[in-house]
């Protein structure tokens, strides 16, 4: 059983994981944490903070292993494979398998196991410490353990809009390392470490309605991993296919159910329509329907953010409204509230897969692209260079650095390619312009895409650069009294959707088509009959226009500008415009996370989770 030992820095929950070697027990005085498993040796193997219910420990003589996170009641598998550990590679069997979402942790030997999952909900960082390499599930706290300083050519780099990858797994201090999704870290009895794949996407041979079966079984078990102990939970019920299926799937659990609604601003918003319709077929859910007019809006409440977060996020623009209905809901007894979010990102699949089926399969592919054209109204001539561009990733990611400060390409160069061009806006100073135009070369140098062809390489981009904002909602979630989970952001729901043939999955002429059909019989037909969804286009106008001080007030003192990276006149120039036409798309999203960010390191608060408090 754990140990407690000390107090926290301020609560939030983190963990570090340390080598079975004598500097350890250097860095673990340096953590105030309050819990510690430990080794055989009696050294502190994995120390940090947690709830009971966060964790599922097993030990078989020098064997351990842990799972933290979301994961499948009861310990029964986890201490059989606890006792017939011969090695730490044979835990690839039980990652790919377990339902759910957690890191896992396992020793045997001196040597050590340290993995999250494969879409990016549950990072891993490493650092060097005392000599020996320990491990976190936040960079944070491995900066405060380092001393590490901040890395502005990173924060520069998190101001492209958007990021493309690798550069999302870069940390924000220097000398520590992110280890991408999908790779696990081992760290050896003398504190040396390497890395490892264990998660590759699968081939996508699946057919639609094998597909479908299987989306059935894995997202059903998703969501019963979050309802199998009972009480209360909660779950979005926008009226959109993604929540919807979510919450029907949750009423055949055995927890209590109540769907919370927040209607949207605009008139012409169908999603309370869609909702209520849901709704009714579900007599045994409580539906909580909140006042539209009580939704804060799009960037409200920036300058009261003070979440511990360990890098910057776009998903600060929403955090009030992420957080809003959390007092209700606890209110109503709600131990877990659950959301679609990810539906859009698995249910769905990029276009960018008819860039190799045009190569593959011109007959099927040419009708879709001229269906994708009409329904995108997508031009012609800019369709054509992309469909036409055949670089390969790290010459598109190079030959970006150098058009940094283009005009922003046609959504459809996107949409078919590799990614959006990255671009800078016009208040970021030539120093930081440098400064992410080498970080896109250096990366340049040596990335790979995440898949081979563009559609599956963008559709892993996709979820990633989702669940790096999840991640940090979660945390957010979490502090303010109600843990959250994303179901379809499990690995087996990714890897199941991924399996399916991307021109099953995605058409001109279907809107969701495997989601449909794989919750045909659970979700009523009048339900999966929607074919569009909620555009929230009218609250973010609203929002510019209601907070626009609070942004001015950003630039008044900016971090961002003290550091030499945004000129701060011209940022006050454009938000004293909020009805400005280029401020209709999302221009100021990475600028205003990066500056939020910021200022969340100057809070009075220990520098991260687990930063042991002064003396």
């Amino acid at each position: 059983m754990p140990e407690h030992s000390g107090m926290p820095g301020h609560g939030e929950p983190y963990f570090v994981v340390l080598p079975d070697h004598e500097a350890g027990l250097a860095v673990a005085s340096g953590l105030a944490h309050t819990r510690t498993l430990r080794y055989p040796s009696g050294r502190p193997w994995l120390i940090g903070h947690w709830a009971d219910d966060q964790i599922i420990v097993a030990e078989a003589g020098d064997a351990r292993l842990a799972l933290i996170g979301g994961f499948p009641a009861g310990t029964e598998r986890i201490a059989r494979e606890a006792g017939r550990m011969t090695g730490l590679a044979p835990l690839d069997h039980l990652a790919r398998t377990l339902p759910g979402s957690f890191h896992l942790v396992a020793a045997l030997d001196g040597r050590t196991r340290v993995q999250g999952d494969a879409a990016g909900l549950r990072l891993v960082f490493h650092a060097r410490v005392n000599g020996v390499t320990a491990a976190a599930d936040r960079a944070d706290t491995l900066a405060a353990l380092t001393g590490a300083g901040l890395d502005e050519r990173q924060i520069a780099a998190r101001l492209l809009w958007p990021v493309p990858h690798p550069l999302l797994h870069t940390p924000m201090w220097r000398d520590v390392h992110g280890v991408e999704p999908g790779t696990q870290l081992t760290v050896e009895r003398d504190g040396r470490a390497r890395t490892r794949p264990w998660w590759t996407p699968p081939e996508p041979e699946r057919s639609l309605a094998a597909g479908a079966d299987d989306l059935r079984t894995v997202l059903g078990e998703a969501v019963g991993v979050r309802t199998a102990g009972g009480g209360t939970v909660s779950c979005d019920l926008s009226g959109g296919l993604d929540s919807t299926s979510v919450c029907f799937l949750a009423a055949r659990g055995g927890a209590r159910v109540v769907a919370s609604t927040w209607p949207g601003r605009d008139p012409a918003d169908e999603d309370l329509a869609w909702a209520r319709r849901a709704a009714a077929r579900l007599p045994e859910v409580e539906h909580a329907v909140w006042p539209a007019e009580e939704s804060p809006l799009v960037y409200a409440g920036l300058l009261d953010i003070d979440d511990p977060l360990d890098e910057p996020s776009i998903g600060m623009m929403d955090r009030a409204r992420v957080l809003s209905h959390v007092p209700r809901l606890v209110a109503k007894g709600s131990r877990l509230h659950m959301t679609g979010i990810g539906g859009d990102h698995v249910a769905w699949c990029s276009e960018a897969h008819y860039h190799g089926l045009l190569r593959r399969r011109p007959l099927l592919a040419l009708p879709r692209l001229r269906g994708f054209r009409a329904l995108f109204d997508w031009p012609l001539p800019p369709m054509a260079r992309a469909l036409a561009d055949g670089r390969p990733y790290h010459r598109w990611l190079a030959d970006s650095a150098a058009e940094l400060r283009r005009p922003p390409e046609p959504a459809v160069a996107g949409a078919l390619g590799w990614d959006g061009a990255p671009r800078l806006f016009d208040w970021v100073t030539p120093d930081a312009g440098h400064a992410a135009a080498e970080v896109l070369r250096d990366a340049a140098r040596t990335a790979r895409p995440l898949a081979p062809g563009r559609g599956a390489h963008a559709d892993l981009h996709a979820i990633r650069a989702c669940t790096r904002i999840i991640r940090q909602w979660e945390q957010m979630s979490a502090r303010a009294g109600l843990p959250m989970a994303s179901p379809y952001l499990d690995d087996r729901v990714i890897e199941t959707c991924l399996a399916v043939r991307p021109e099953e999955r995605v058409t001109p002429w279907r809107y969701k088509p495997l989601l449909v059909a794989a919750m045909r019989g659970i979700v009523p037909d009048e339900c999966l009959a929607r074919s569009n969804k909620a555009e929230a286009s009218m609250d973010a106008a609203d929002g510019l226009r209601a907070h626009h001080r609070d942004l001015m007030s950003l630039w008044e003192d900016s971090r961002l500008a003290r550091l030499g990276l945004v000129d701060a006149g011209r940022l006050r120039a454009l938000t004293a415009r909020p009805a400005a036409p280029e401020l209709r798309e999302a221009i100021l999203y990475s600028t205003v996370g990066c500056e939020v960010w910021l200022r969340t390191l100057d809070r009075p608060r220990t520098t991260a989770p687990g930063a042991a408090l002064p003396g």
